[in-house]
């Protein structure tokens, strides 16, 4: 890191310049233990897709089955996140950790462990379904959604412990196939009601603060919500030191996926680049587990919805854009992936004032 600011300061460039890109570009270094630090590249997303029993409190104008429907979408390269992801060149990997209805059709499960050619029969597979820029499906069920976390809690520790291991694993599997740089991705119908009592149990901030609208729901359904976080919150009294007990007592699948893939990330010291209010939650839980988790942690977006704004705050993360969005999915990361890129790029490829000549003030 030491090295990454006294490089900065030799560049062809007003010292300070870049702001918040020569600091991120510093901690990457860290991150690396190099200077400059590797190329965040290629890029791979995680969708962890999950439901959650707490829809039937009715949270979510949007049916359950959206969640399976949707990964339907995503396979066939149709959701705004495959578009965005096409964009930056990044690869999709879709991760059924938890969810509830059966998947609109039978796609082929192209994990990693199953890719061996001494061990696939070319022609069971359409040569086109292997091709690897094509978004892929690891099944990695738990349960089939969680429980209503009003009425109980929502996982057991088991289940959350084998939610978690399954990031891990994710993570793993990227680096070792190459991926420079991890982007965090979600699915599941009725997920950012979870995700506002995680925030409120990490944070201690009231409900009424990690709570937003998801989906966009009116105003007698928003307030319906944050009773149902605060009710949530006052049956599990969840406590912060315990961050596997605040995942098996309200949070999802996918929240608990989602601070895996942080751990295994920080544990391989790869940057992973957060998306909105369900990674961010998810991202107070990795924290709470492993401090330093947060090293390996880029903020991608500020989300519209208010908690993920709380819990930037508590991690100590400042977001790289902020446009208004909520879809989830990995879309705001996507969208700051080329602003990670650049600014490690600037101490790769900028000159120095020496090497180009240029008289320095």
């Amino acid at each position: 890191m030491a090295a990454a600011r006294e490089l900065h300061g030799r560049l062809t460039k007003p010292a300070g310049s870049l702001g918040a890109l020569e600091e991120l570009s510093v901690r990457l270094a860290g991150l690396a233990g190099a200077c400059p630090p590797p190329l965040p590249e290629p890029a791979a997303v995680a969708i962890f897709a999950g439901d959650h029993g707490v829809h039937a409190q009715g949270v979510s104008p949007w049916p359950q089955e959206v969640t399976a429907q949707m990964i339907g979408n995503f396979l066939a390269g149709g959701a705004v996140v495959n578009a965005f992801a096409r964009q930056a060149g990044a690869s999709v990997t879709v991760v059924d950790v938890g969810v509830a209805t059966p998947l609109p059709t039978d796609p082929v499960v192209l994990d990693p462990a199953v890719l061996d050619p001494a061990v696939l029969d070319p022609a069971v597979l359409d040569p086109a379904v292997l091709d690897p820029a094509a978004p892929r499906l690891v099944v990695a069920s738990v349960r089939r959604g969680t429980r209503d976390l009003t009425m109980t809690a929502a996982l057991t520790r088991d289940e959350a412990l084998a939610a978690v291991r399954t990031g891990i694993r994710i993570a793993d599997e990227l680096i070792d196939a190459g991926a420079g740089i991890l982007l965090t991705g979600d699915m599941g119908i009725a997920n950012t009601t979870p995700a506002a009592v995680l925030i409120a149990a990490f944070t201690g901030a009231d409900p009424l603060d990690t709570t937003g609208r998801g989906t966009g729901v009116d105003d007698p359904t928003y307030a319906h919500k944050v009773a149902v976080v605060r009710a949530a919150l006052a049956r599990h009294t969840p406590d912060p030191a315990d961050p596997l007990g605040v995942l098996a007592a309200v949070g999802g699948l996918e929240h608990a996926a989602l601070a895996g893939l942080i751990l295994g990330a920080a544990a391989r010291r790869t940057p992973v680049l957060l998306d909105g209010v369900i990674a961010v939650s998810a991202a107070l839980a990795a924290a709470a587990f492993a401090p330093t988790a947060v090293c390996a942690m880029v903020a991608g977006h500020r989300s519209a919805e208010p908690g993920a704004t709380v819990a930037l705050r508590h991690l100590g993360l400042d977001p790289l854009i902020d446009l208004g969005l909520r879809l989830g999915e990995g879309t705001g990361a996507l969208l700051a992936l080329p602003v990670v890129t650049g600014a490690v790029r600037v101490l790769h490829e900028v000159a120095t004032f020496d090497s180009a000549g240029v008289a320095e003030k």
